[in-house]
């Protein structure tokens, strides 16, 4: 008898082929698509497939760059405007979104005890695991495909309001996480005056980054001026 020359087995499930060619994937090899799919706890229990980590790491790239792309053609402004529009499209927070919306959870590999603790509805997996998929398609696909699909998958996002103009502490948050940066601490470092005409002096930090103060007669007002100081400085 000869040998066995059937097709191997395919690991990627067949409802998970047809939900990623739903989303606008070509599927060819299916191995970096099952390694996009896969979080480290799988592993652990005999998984066998690579985690997302490196196609993460990738995909954060290509992302950022097709943002960037999109908006310097679409968005007339100075680069800290571009800047905050990037940082928030590309968040954790807004990979996440996406990744719920297009429902990308029940197809995560994912370890029993990961399973368990919530890790089907943690932003962190499910913005990692969504770059990973970025990354999935530049490899097999190339940029220009990669970035058809951000632009397809980000639509809404691009075309919306997120990383628009608004307070500069809100700003500051979304800078510092798709920067991936510790959340911003404010901090009061002087306080004088009578009650009636306090001045306050704030400083707020980011671990790894820098700090900036500001002055003034509320500490609220004080922290919206030293967020925005940050930004002017490092954003």
């Amino acid at each position: 008898m000869g040998p066995d020359r059937r097709k191997p087995v395919s690991t990627l499930e067949p409802a998970t082929r047809d939900w990623l060619e739903a989303q606008g994937f070509a599927v060819d090899n299916e191995t970096p698509w099952i390694e996009a799919l896969t979080h480290g706890s799988f592993n652990g229990g005999g998984g066998g497939a690579t985690d997302y980590q490196r196609l993460e790491f990738l995909g954060d790239r290509v992302l950022g760059l097709s943002v960037a792309g999109w908006l310097y053609g679409a968005v007339d402004g100075p680069e800290g405007k571009l800047s905050q529009r990037l940082n928030a499209l590309v968040s954790g927070t807004t990979c996440a979104r996406i990744a719920r919306a297009i429902g990308l959870p029940e197809h995560i590999r994912l370890g029993k005890q990961a399973r368990d603790d919530g890790g089907l509805d943690s932003d962190k997996i499910l913005g990692d695991v969504m770059e990973a998929l970025i990354g999935a398609c530049f490899i097999e696909n190339g940029f220009d495909a990669a970035r058809d699909a951000v632009y397809r998958l980000w639509s809404r996002e691009l075309e919306g309001d997120v990383g628009k103009a608004k307070h500069p502490k809100s700003a500051l948050q979304e800078w510092a996480a798709g920067n991936k940066r510790a959340m911003p601490v404010y901090q009061v470092v002087e306080r004088s005056g009578p009650d009636h005409a306090a001045r306050f002096t704030v400083r707020v930090s980011v671990r790894n980054v820098g700090d900036a103060d500001a002055s003034a007669s509320s500490k609220g007002e004080a922290e919206r001026l030293a967020a925005k100081a940050f930004l002017d400085a490092h954003g």
